[in-house]
C-alpha cells in the first residue's frame, strides 16, 4: 500500500512538473505586435551605414517627450505577426543583419524571435531603453538609457553599445553616469535631439573633443531620407 501511494505520489509530481514546463513554453512569445518593418541602413551609432532589416515593436511605457515614433507607444494599436512570417519576410531580402527596435522591444519576450533569427544566420541587434529585463540572445545591444525612465542596473554591463539623446546640457552628466557603468569595451556615443540639432550638435562636437572617449552619432537615414 506504502509502495502504491509514492509511487502515485510521484506521478503526480512529474505531472505538475511537465504541466509547469509546458507553461513556460506557451507563454513564450511567438507572435509580436509590429508597428512596422522594413530593408534599410542602419542611421544611427556603431553600425551606421551597413544595411540592416528593422522590426519596430509596439509598446513603450519609457514616455519621451520627444520620441519620433509615438505612434508605438500602444502595442494594441499594432498587428500581431508571427515569429516564422516575420522570419520569411527578412530572408527575402540580402539582410544579414536585423535590428529590433520600438517602442521599447524588452516589454516583450523576444527569445523566440532571437532564436528563430539566429538560426536563419542572422545577427541579432537590438536597440533599447534598458528599462526591461533582458531577453533573447543578442550579437550587439545598444543601450540608449532615458532620463523618463532609468534602466535596469543589470543591464547596463551588457551594452555593446551606450548611446545617449542629448536634449540639454545636463544630458552631459547623464552620459557619464552610465558610461561609468558600462565594460571597458563598450562604444559611447553622443547624438543630438532631432528637433534641436542645431543648438545641440555644436555643443557635442566640444564636448568630444575634451573626451575624446566619445563619438559622435547622426541620425543619418533622416539626411538621405531612407527609413
Amino acid at each position: 500500500m506504502l509502495i502504491l501511494c509514492l509511487s502515485v505520489e510521484r506521478k503526480s509530481v512529474f505531472t505538475k512538473v511537465k504541466s509547469e514546463i509546458i507553461n513556460l513554453k506557451s507563454q513564450i512569445d511567438t507572435s509580436l505586435p509590429v508597428m512596422e518593418d522594413f530593408y534599410t541602413l542602419q542611421g544611427e551609432g556603431f553600425h551606421q551605414g551597413k544595411a540592416a532589416y528593422f522590426i519596430r515593436l509596439g509598446g513603450c511605457d519609457v514616455g519621451c517627450v520627444w520620441c519620433d515614433v509615438k505612434d508605438s507607444w500602444d502595442a494594441e494599436k499594432h498587428p500581431k505577426l508571427k515569429i516564422e512570417s516575420l522570419k520569411l519576410k527578412v530572408k527575402k531580402t540580402p539582410a544579414k543583419i536585423v535590428v529590433i527596435t520600438g517602442g521599447e522591444p524588452l516589454m516583450h519576450d523576444l527569445t523566440g524571435l532571437t532564436k528563430e533569427l539566429q538560426a536563419a544566420g542572422l545577427k541579432t541587434h537590438i536597440e533599447t531603453s534598458g528599462a526591461h529585463p533582458i531577453s533573447g540572445s543578442w550579437d550587439w545591444i545598444c543601450l540608449s538609457p532615458k532620463k523618463f525612465k532609468a534602466p535596469l542596473p543589470g543591464i547596463v554591463p551588457l551594452a555593446n553599445e551606450l548611446k545617449i539623446v542629448v536634449f540639454n546640457k545636463s544630458d552631459f552628466d547623464w552620459a557619464e553616469k552610465y558610461a561609468a557603468l558600462t565594460s571597458p569595451t563598450c562604444k559611447l556615443f553622443l547624438q543630438p535631439e532631432w528637433d534641436k540639432a542645431t543648438e545641440i550638435t555644436p555643443l557635442i562636437i566640444e564636448y568630444i573633443k575634451a573626451h575624446p572617449q566619445w563619438e559622435l552619432s547622426l541620425q543619418i537615414h533622416k539626411y538621405i531620407n531612407v527609413p
